[in-house]
């Protein structure tokens, strides 16, 4: 094997021998070098940058016909499977320019290695705890600039010319995309580069034999040959878990109900029942009237429009639960996607028209603009009843 190769790099730690490759998830160079370097190799076991799940989802045609969208969003992971379109999606409108499936380098790994009967290790950190970590660690403030970010890679339609596409052949084209929303947001690539770079190294180390060959994405290279020759076995238990909400967090969360709550007895004992009342009445048409707006923004079912009117002034109340899961649940319920549909998301997540035409990201549009018309009534509603209780 030719040991100068670009995109090959040899590390020889303790009698091991461990070989990088960098990869460009939509380059079909990059396929014809992993199968090449498996086979002249041979080596006892192949390392891939996939967790289980990723790994499901690229490998398994019937994929999409499992999702369980209602089981989605009883563990209120609605969000994560959105994020994971969105990114699913800005590869595939790369790959799709250039010829090759997003992945298909990673897979390529996994057949050669089932058919040479090579141990197969997945080494990358579950990918639910990578974006909820994200997630989490961003500031709030900045939560917004995130997902502007990521709608907006989803409707860039500018050309890409032959040069870029040059280009984007050579490189990790997701990695790119992880170290630009990094370079705006220092939180977001350190847990999406640098902690993962921490967590594959570690993982690969942990590989059987002592000839193994790793299949990673160009992104990581740098930080993987860094990390590999340092022992980083006692980070994996703080960057293996979701930081829990912060203390602050959950009373800030509690706050609210508890000052409207105490504001309207306050008012009943202290004005009378007609007045607190009146402030009731103001606050359930407030937070309902918001909402279903938004539910009918999302040309929802007209039982998630009854829904949303019915439990938001509820939900506005308790930090445990937002009204935009119990419109989505009934939306999906009463409007449930067909597979095909599923399987579109990614492509339909595209265009503004998908969103509503496609009955899967329908229920997104149901998990969104209610909860933002929530949000809306619920300040209108604060502000109305803290007003009439300080004039």
């Amino acid at each position: 094997m030719n040991d100068k190769h670009e995109d090959i790099a040899r590390i020889y730690i303790d009698n091991r021998e461990i070989i990088l490759v960098g990869t460009a998830h939509i380059s079909r160079e990059s396929v014809d070098l992993v199968k090449k370097t498996i086979l002249d190799e041979k080596p006892d076991c192949v390392c891939v940058e996939l967790d289980e799940r990723r790994f499901k989802a690229i490998s398994q045609k019937d994929r999409f016909e499992q999702l369980d969208i209602k089981k989605i969003i009883k563990k209120k992971q609605l969000a994560t499977l959105m994020a994971n379109l969105i990114l699913a999606s800005y590869q595939k409108k790369l790959g799709e320019k250039i010829g090759v499936l997003p992945g298909t380098e990673l897979i390529e790994a996994t057949k050669v290695a089932e058919q040479e009967d090579i141990p197969l290790r997945l080494c990358d950190r579950d990918v639910r705890v990578t974006l909820l970590r994200a997630w989490r660690l961003t500031p709030l403030w900045k939560k917004g600039k995130l997902m502007a970010s990521l709608l907006m890679s989803l409707f860039d339609d500018t050309d890409i010319t032959e040069e870029k596409l040059q280009e984007l052949k050579k490189s990790d084209v997701l990695s790119e995309l992880m170290a630009e929303l990094g370079s705006a947001m220092p939180e977001l690539k350190k847990v999406l580069i640098d902690e993962r770079d921490t967590y594959l190294s570690e993982q690969i180390k942990q590989a059987p034999g002592k000839k193994i060959v790793a299949v990673i994405g160009k992104g990581h290279m740098e930080g993987i040959l860094k990390a590999i020759r340092e022992d980083r076995k006692t980070q994996l238990p703080v960057i293996s878990t979701v930081p829990p909400i912060s203390h602050a967090w959950k009373l800030a969360g509690w706050s609210i109900p508890a000052v409207i709550i105490g504001s309207l007895l306050f008012m009943a004992f202290s004005r009378g029942t007609q007045v607190a009342g009146d402030n009731v009445l103001y606050w359930v048409l407030a937070n309902g009237i918001a909402c279903a707006i938004g539910a009918a923004a999302a040309l929802a079912h007209p039982a998630t429009i009854a829904a949303a009117f019915a439990a938001a002034p509820i939900t506005s109340l308790t930090p445990v639960i937002g009204a935009g899961y119990v419109t989505a649940f009934v939306q999906a319920m009463v409007q449930p996607p067909l597979v095909k549909e599923i399987q579109d998301a990614s492509k339909d997540i595209a265009s503004i028209r998908g969103w509503w035409e496609n009955h899967l990201l329908r229920v997104f549009l149901a998990f969104i603009l209610p909860g933002i018309g929530s949000m809306v009534g619920t300040w209108m509603g604060s502000y109305r009843i803290l007003s009439n209780l300080i004039g």
